[in-house]
């Protein structure tokens, strides 16, 4: 036997003569794709086409599902927003070949430093290849992410707001707000976190409302470059809902606590910002030409359910928290990458009963845990003594090296543990990027499908080979005979029995093709 062995349907071509993935390949003769066609033109209507939305469309297509994602606003967003994609979030963007298109437009920072803003030194060997956070203009990764999602077949649709939802037992039936109907087979609401779908569907939502608001923009700033570093270094360090930094081209991010909680739905003005700016320097430092401005506020809210019936919701949909970690959008990329897999294997008709189900019972703790910490990073924000106080004690215990890996960890989204039952350490958990024989471990999930990495070479996959791929290296670096990954890249069976490892993938991959 070879010492490493790769199996997979070969791809065929698409019309374009592009490359078509094995799973796109496999809809040509899937009778549960062709049943409906006649009758729905969608299997999934996406509503909401930010970076929940759009990756939530491509991995529906990388299973030859027909995919449709509305858009209530004309035009892509314009301003120029800095987000940050933390270490678990480039993990599954290098696991479906984005990160580097993404890191073309982006900038590397250490992957420390995110708790509370607490600045601490990154310890040395954080369990990720990609241990950084990476800062990406908002405009930059919706374009690559829409490329991606229309290269692979996604069809998105600007200008189309829900304005009702109906099913029934057969799909759901959306209208639009200019008139128009479509129909599919499922709806999910990625449409934020005033999501209309949400709404429709009458699913609480739950939390606290804002106690505070804080205003934030890009503008020009007329002052010395001098004097506004030096005056931002000292407000800054009083108060850490202050920042004045600059940004290039001119250009200075803004950050400054509103004089309140606002109920207006538009953007603050640039004479809220030099009013904001004069109370808390005392001066607002010339500011002028903004390119974009807007307020948060700490609101933290999660949905009672995730599913109703043949809707789902993901993103700030499901759950909205203060942006202290950066991890808002990290949860709702999170959120679709868990998702598209099981709702596509629904659409396909190979998935078990409950496979759907388990998209909130593992999805919606992990938010319940994000909001928590934003909930406690906001307290330590506080100027209030008592806060204050307890920041100074974190600050001291974040000097053991596994409180602050833990906390990193916990941002990061690493050391998420889905709860698959007692076994090894490893089960429950993602595996990282490693070396194996073909290169590396991530670029065998590029298409979306399971994998089986096989150290004893005496294993394998059967009749689920057209969902499940096989790797048999004994080199490769994980402690474990067996390991069998989603295709979300998350270890859900470890051994080296044969019967075991049937039962793993008719729990997790339906029954076998025949």
């Amino acid at each position: 036997m070879d010492s490493a062995q790769f199996t997979a349907e070969p791809p065929s071509k698409d019309a374009a003569g592009r490359d078509r993935t094995v799973s796109d390949a496999a809809t040509l003769a899937s009778p549960t794709a062709g049943a409906d066609s006649a009758t729905l033109p969608w299997d999934v209507i996406i509503a909401g086409c930010g970076p929940t939305g759009l990756v939530l469309a491509a991995e529906l297509r990388l299973h030859g599902v027909r995919v449709l994602a509305l858009e209530k606003e004309t035009e892509p967003v314009s301003f120029v927003r800095i987000v940050g994609l933390h270490m678990r979030t480039l993990e599954l963007m290098a696991m479906r070949g984005l990160l580097d298109p993404m890191r073309a437009h982006g900038r590397r920072r250490p992957a420390g430093g995110f708790f509370a803003a607490i600045d601490k030194p990154v310890p040395q060997g954080l369990d990720s290849a990609h241990a950084y956070l990476l800062g990406i203009p908002q405009p930059v990764i919706v374009r690559l992410l829409e490329e991606h999602a229309a290269h692979l077949g996604a069809q998105v649709r600007r200008g189309g707001a829900v304005a009702g939802v109906d099913q029934d037992g057969e799909g759901v039936s959306v209208a639009l707000a200019d008139g128009a109907q479509v129909r599919a087979r499922y709806l999910v609401g990625c449409d934020g976190a005033h999501s209309t779908v949400r709404k429709l569907l009458g699913v609480d939502f739950p939390g606290e409302p804002s106690r505070s608001e804080t205003l934030m923009g890009e503008m020009k700033v007329g002052a010395p470059q001098e004097e506004v570093a030096a005056k931002a270094a000292d407000i800054s360090a009083a108060d850490r809902r202050f920042g004045l930094r600059p940004f290039g081209e001119g250009f200075y991010s803004v950050v400054v606590p509103a004089a309140g909680v606002s109920d207006r739905a538009e953007p603050p003005t640039l004479e809220d910002f030099k009013q904001q700016l004069r109370t808390v320097a005392g001066t607002d430092f010339g500011v002028h030409s903004p390119r974009w401005l807007s307020r948060f506020g700490d609101a933290t809210r999660l949905a009672e359910r995730y599913r109703v019936g043949r809707v789902l919701l993901a993103g700030d949909a499901a759950h909205i928290h203060p942006p202290a970690g950066g991890q808002g959008l990290n949860l709702g990329v999170q959120d679709a990458f868990n998702l598209g897999w099981k709702l596509a294997a629904h659409v396909r008709g190979w998935a078990p009963r409950t496979l759907l189900d388990t998209y909130e019972a593992e999805r919606r703790p992990v938010a319940e845990d994000v909001l928590d910490n934003t909930r406690a990073q906001v307290e330590l924000h506080s100027t209030e003594p008592g806060p204050q106080a307890l920041r100074r004690l974190l600050t001291e215990l974040m000097d053991f090296d596994e409180v602050n890996r833990h906390l990193i960890e916990k941002i990061a989204a690493t050391g998420i543990r889905y709860d698959f039952g007692e076994g090894p350490h490893l089960l429950g958990r993602r595996l990282p990027d490693l070396d194996v024989k073909h290169g590396r471990l991530y670029d065998l999930l590029r298409h979306g499908r399971g994998l089986l990495l096989d150290r004893t070479e005496r294993l394998t996959v059967g009749a689920w080979s057209d969902r499940v791929d096989h790797l048999a290296d004994p080199t490769a670096a994980v402690d474990a005979p067996c390991v069998l990954l989603r295709p979300d890249g998350y270890v859900v069976w470890i051994g080296d029995d044969q019967r075991e490892l049937d039962e793993a993938l008719s729990r997790w991959f339906g029954k076998p093709a025949r």
